[in-house]
């Protein structure tokens, strides 16, 4: 059969790619290998974690109610029924997006695909082998966990984020080995679950993709809470005990300790899935198992995009590989379309507190030889923040001094990935500091706490 456009993975890059080509009325084919669609981020990623860590915020309410001047004697955490409720979730989701993909006539096809020469997908299946043929190609197939040389998952003591999503009960004990957002996003849920946690990094700081005072201010807070934080650590020896698991971690004092837990969940980053998807005497170049792309999203392959965790120099992000899809479906449709700004990239970190960026830190400001000028505000001088029980943390804005531009805003705090909007927005929008400190903000709002930091640039704060 013959296509416009033929997407490959059907994460939120690929089956919003395979959406807005049928919206452009290309005939549009989707293949997916699993039984779903949704991809890693429906189903063992952003939707089910995100279900989990609500949960842990409502559970946390209930533990410490009695501030609030509501008693519940006898509340009990049935960990069953809340990965029931997860399931359904992403269920009624997963029934979404099939929803969807019919109203835009796109043909789903179920199987494994892969390049099978110029214009021609192989595709894999139950019904045997099959091959499509279109004018474009979009290859949407997306990342896997990493996982320690030597080491296998398995449902109960080596966990990646499939596994960890599934455990039938809470364990008493968790080490996490790596400090990007899955590992403290899963530190921050089970603690609150009541695990004790402990959380392991190589680096010097956690979540470090983030400007440097987020670490830190993430960092004491995971310890007030009663999360262990070991950073330039270096976890080896890792074993299965009757018990659960046993390894040496090389704190960065030089001393190496015996730690044992219940679970080892192993958070240190994701490899693209490019091994298996036919791209062997093709154009298409690598870097690292990255497919290399240009603004369009066009591989060096004649007709085939690439979207998503397989590309390179983007970071893993749904957010990410759904507007890379609108640029390469656009592209493909002959539409005018704007390459994605990886400076307008926003990061939320779905923690307690959380965390929400865009733009250069202040390091990578200075960095880029601009004279910076900063504005925070913290949390603690913000009444809602004070009403929701929630005083950490803090927003802060970078600014160049000469034209009070703004390069980056940075935020630790309650919903900071929801307050991000703000910032992601003004840049966007290439507002200025001027602009955001006269812009009225609702009281009492959290989101107070943008407007206060953006005055903060200029010493005119009002509650700090």
């Amino acid at each position: 059969m013959n296509y416009d456009v033929i997407v490959i993975g059907s994460g939120p890059g690929g089956y919003s790619a395979a959406i807005r080509a049928g919206q452009y009325g290309l005939k549009t084919a989707l293949i997916e290998k699993d039984p779903k669609l949704g991809g890693t981020c429906l189903h063992v990623g952003c939707i089910p974690t995100k279900s989990l860590l609500h949960t842990a915020e409502v559970w946390e309410r209930f533990v410490h109610a009695e501030a609030e001047g509501i008693h519940c004697e006898n509340a009990r955490l049935n960990y069953p029924k809340v990965i029931e409720r997860k399931n359904g979730i992403v269920g009624k989701h997963a029934k979404g997006i099939e929803f969807l993909l019919k109203k835009n006539k796109v043909d789903w096809i179920k199987g494994y695909g892969r390049l099978a020469g110029p214009g021609k997908v192989e595709v894999q299946g139950e019904a045997g082998r099959q091959v499509l043929e279109a004018k474009n190609i979009v290859l949407a197939t997306g990342s896997e966990a990493r996982m320690l040389p030597g080491l296998t998952p398995d449902p109960q003591r080596i966990l990646t984020n499939i596994e960890i999503l599934n455990l039938t009960e809470v364990p008493k004990t968790l080490a996490v080995l790596g400090a990007g957002a899955v590992g403290v996003e899963f530190a921050s849920c089970f603690q609150r679950f009541g695990t004790k946690v402990s959380l392991f990094e190589m680096l010097p700081r956690l979540v470090p993709v983030e400007d440097e005072e987020v670490s830190k201010e993430l960092g004491r807070v995971f310890k007030k809470q009663g999360i262990r934080v070991e950073t330039g650590a270096r976890v080896e020896n890792v074993e299965r005990t009757a018990t659960g698991v046993k390894f040496q971690a090389v704190l960065a004092n030089g001393q190496t300790e015996t730690v044992e837990a219940d679970a080892l969940l192993v958070a240190v980053g994701r490899k693209p899935n490019t091994e298996n998807i036919g791209l062997q005497g093709t154009r298409v170049e690598l870097d690292r198992g990255f497919i290399k792309v240009d603004p369009y999203q066009r591989t060096g392959e004649p007709g085939v995009y690439a979207i998503g965790d397989i590309v390179a120099g983007t970071p893993q992000l749904a957010h990410v590989a759904t507007a890379e899809g609108m640029v390469a479906i656009g592209h493909i449709a002959g539409m005018d379309v704007r390459p994605i700004n990886k400076g307008r990239i926003p990061g939320a970190t779905y923690t307690e507190p959380g965390i929400g960026s865009v733009g250069m830190t202040e390091a990578q400001a200075i960095a880029k030889g601009h004279q910076v000028r900063v504005g925070k505000f913290p949390f603690v001088g913000n009444s809602k923040a004070t009403i929701l029980g929630s005083h950490d943390g803090f927003v802060k804005i970078v600014t160049d001094e000469k034209y009070g531009e703004i390069l980056g805003v940075h935020i630790i705090g309650p919903q900071a990935y929801e307050l991000i909007g703000e910032g992601v927005l003004a840049m966007e929008a290439e507002a200025t500091v001027e602009t955001l400190l006269h812009t009225i903000h609702a009281h009492p709002t959290i989101y107070e706490a943008v407007g206060e930091a953006f005055n903060a640039v200029y010493g005119m704060a009002i509650n700090a």
